[in-house]
């Protein structure tokens, strides 16, 4: 095993660790100390892949988020609305395999919201593709809103919901079929006339 991998074998286990941590006596207990100890590897491992603890949680959240990305390019759909199909279709998938995403979510926003931004910044282009796709943009926001209310109480376990009636909730949010009815087409801004061309108009009027 050459260098690189042994250095990612090492990122990986202590990353494992750290969410083993996280789960057994939750986010504040978490150190790099606690991932030594851990994941057996020594605190200088553990150091020469995270300087400190802030650095741990943002791995493990651009951990979860390459994963859900890879997953995302393997989709292929057929939908008038294609980014929002595949938005919702990766978001089934995380309320379904929730608990490391759930894990690094809670121990980043515990330990410094900031963190968030990662997540947060990644929407917002999704966001934007989907309303730029969408015949009714407002209509597409709520179909996505409303997959990420199912993700988040499936993530955080407050949602009393089974996860048959979830998977069938998915299943309406994705098909385009049942919500073509409701759309209603974005109204064209209005021009603001310029000057020149209200100059124009008062003329005509004289």
């Amino acid at each position: 095993m050459d260098n690189a991998s042994r250095s990612e074998r090492s990122r990986n286990v202590a990353l494992d660790a750290a969410l083993v941590i996280i789960a057994r006596d939750g986010p504040g207990r978490l150190t790099l100390d606690a991932i030594a100890r851990e994941s057996g590897l020594s605190k200088g491992g553990v150091m020469h892949q995270f300087r400190t603890k802030e650095g741990v949680l943002k791995a493990l959240l651009e951990r979860q988020m390459a994963h859900f990305a890879e997953f995302r390019a393997k989709i292929r759909v057929k939908s008038a609305n294609p980014e929002l199909t595949t938005e919702i279709t990766t978001v089934r998938e995380a309320a379904n395999t929730p608990n490391s995403a759930a894990l690094a979510l809670l121990a980043a926003m515990a330990e410094n919201p900031d963190l968030m931004a990662l997540p947060r910044d990644s929407d917002l282009k999704t966001i934007a593709a989907i309303k730029a796709e969408a015949a009714d943009p407002d209509l597409a926001m709520l179909r996505w809103a409303a997959a990420r209310g199912l993700l988040l109480g499936a993530l955080f376990g407050m949602s009393p919901i089974s996860k048959p009636e979830r998977d069938h909730l998915f299943a309406r949010l994705l098909d385009d079929s049942q919500w073509g009815v409701l759309e209603k087409p974005a109204k064209p801004r209005a021009v603001k006339a310029t000057p020149a061309a209200k100059a124009g108009t008062s003329r005509k009027h004289a």
